[in-house]
């Protein structure tokens, strides 16, 4: 196999970094992670992206020409300089530049939420959607709540660097202040720590989100959790409508933790409909192919 036939990419996590390499149809030829240990600085953080790419190329024997990195945060393109990184030493630091400088190749660095969506556009559940005249819109509902926008094959960044960052955009004041410095955010409402937290705010109780949607699915009288689910639906329905009220995209991609709730995908998808400005739904909501692999696939991707 030909080196140019072969993909690279990373996946900045904040407690492990993983790197791949992989043929442009997605078959793995190595995978490995090594752990971020982010507690030691900045500087540690890129040498452990080098240590594991350098073990990935050894074990494939092949030369990294390019490779694609996925990243918490996105470079702010007037500065140059990292943003909104939960990672916050890379913050504030050109990261993209110091990277390319270790490594001593070309990169291309896009935020993590990205890579996702073009991993599931190009070679996953979206996948019939990745050429043409398509738009693909790639959700992460998690801890966090993220977004990345893949537009005829090609994610779409935007002048700010904050394509698809619809976690920020308002939902509901109930969801209280978010750590942006904004109230309301998507994020605080129908992330899987802000329906954790309003469970607990109402009840005092501290329950994760799993076990409040398994005793709704079981019949739970309990109004309380009959409450929370029902605000998750609502609020995941009208955060997608706005989406697609704005963007018309081709396709969603559902994808983080949230992704397994069947819900989403049966009362969520008529709660979308209700309060979508269209007499109906077509964009079909899609559940993600790829799991775990996505990041780093996507990462690769962005070299392709």
């Amino acid at each position: 196999m030909d080196v140019k036939d072969i993909l690279f990419g990373i996946d900045l996590g904040g407690t492990k970094i993983e790197a791949v390499a992989m043929t442009r149809e997605g078959e793995v030829l190595s995978r490995l992670r090594v752990p971020t240990e982010r507690e030691q600085g900045y500087d540690h953080i890129v040498g452990q992206i080098k240590k594991v790419l350098d073990m990935v190329s050894a074990e494939v024997d092949m030369p990294v020409r390019q490779v694609g990195i996925g990243t918490p945060g996105a470079i702010d393109p007037p500065t140059g300089l990292m943003k909104n990184s939960n990672t916050t030493v890379l913050n504030g630091r050109p990261f993209d530049v110091d990277v390319q400088n270790a490594l001593g190749i070309p990169i291309i660095m896009a935020n993590d939420a990205n890579c996702f969506a073009i991993a599931e556009a190009k070679l996953g559940a979206a996948k019939e959607y990745s050429n043409g005249d398509h738009i693909v819109f790639g959700v992460i509902m998690g801890t966090g709540v993220g977004g990345g926008i893949v537009i005829n094959g090609r994610i779409w960044n935007g002048a700010q660097g904050i394509g698809g960052e619809w976690g920020h955009s308002y939902l509901d004041a109930s969801g209280g202040e978010c750590y942006c410095g904004q109230v309301g955010c998507v994020e605080t409402v129908i992330s899987g720590t802000g329906m954790e937290r309003y469970y607990r705010e109402q009840s005092g109780e501290d329950r994760k989100l799993h076990d409040i949607i398994t005793a709704y699915k079981a019949g739970s009288e309990d109004p309380l959790v009959i409450a929370c689910v029902e605000r998750l639906i609502h609020f995941f329905g009208r955060g997608i409508a706005n989406v697609i009220d704005i963007l018309d995209p081709t396709a969603v991609v559902i994808g983080g933790g949230l992704s397994k709730v069947d819900l989403l995908y049966t009362e969520g998808v008529a709660s979308i409909e209700r309060q979508l400005f269209n007499p109906k739904l077509h964009t079909p909501i899609l559940r993600p192919l790829l799991g775990d692999s996505a990041g780093v696939f996507g990462a690769a991707m962005l070299t392709a």
